[in-house]
């Protein structure tokens, strides 16, 4: 059965049959549920709306290979997560002594995508907002003022989960880095 708020399991058979008002009904019905966990997961706002709305039109694409209808919610969830670790790895910039426009080696590329993950990694398991912190002030680069107001923090406050985010970043890719 799906749950309370999500499409009903009829709905969701009559979507996944092609019929368009039931489609439809399912994406609003799904929007609010879908938007509050990339709020959760995303590093700004700006991204969890991107997910969301990329979570959605995966699901007005593909409802149809959706095997049983109680598993609606995880479906778009671990749809929306992948979308917020996509997301988080494009951030991840390429090294400096790189020149733009030259190729790396396939072993060069594979160990920055393998540091790229680890990083990735590392950020999601951040407290949600110590991870929110983090990404808006160190790798989108907002002002400590505009991160703080976005958020709804005292500046104070806002210092105190950067600090703290640097620190479990740095001790937990310390740890993964150990043989």
């Amino acid at each position: 059965m799906a749950e309370r708020g999500w499409a009903s399991a009829q709905l969701i058979r009559a979507a996944q049959d092609g019929d368009r008002e039931s489609i439809a009904e399912v994406l609003y019905g799904a929007h609010a549920h879908v938007r509050r966990f990339a709020e959760h997961l995303c590093a700004s706002p700006q991204d969890a709306e991107d997910a969301a709305q990329e979570a959605l039109i995966i699901l007005y694409r593909k409802i149809g290979t959706l095997r049983a209808t109680g598993a609606l919610a995880s479906w778009m969830f671990r749809i929306v997560r992948n979308e917020c670790l996509r997301r988080a790895r494009m951030l991840v910039v390429p090294p400096e002594d790189v020149e733009p426009g030259l190729a790396t080696s396939a072993e060069d590329e594979a160990l920055r995508r393998m540091e790229a993950e680890l990083v990735a990694r590392a950020i999601q398991d951040l407290p949600d907002v110590q991870r929110r912190v983090l990404i808006m002030r160190d790798v989108l680069g907002y002002p400590g003022r505009t991160v703080a107001e976005a958020l709804g923090l005292s500046n104070a406050a806002m210092k105190s989960h950067l600090h703290r985010a640097r620190t479990r970043l740095r001790l937990g890719l310390a740890d993964s880095a150990r043989p």
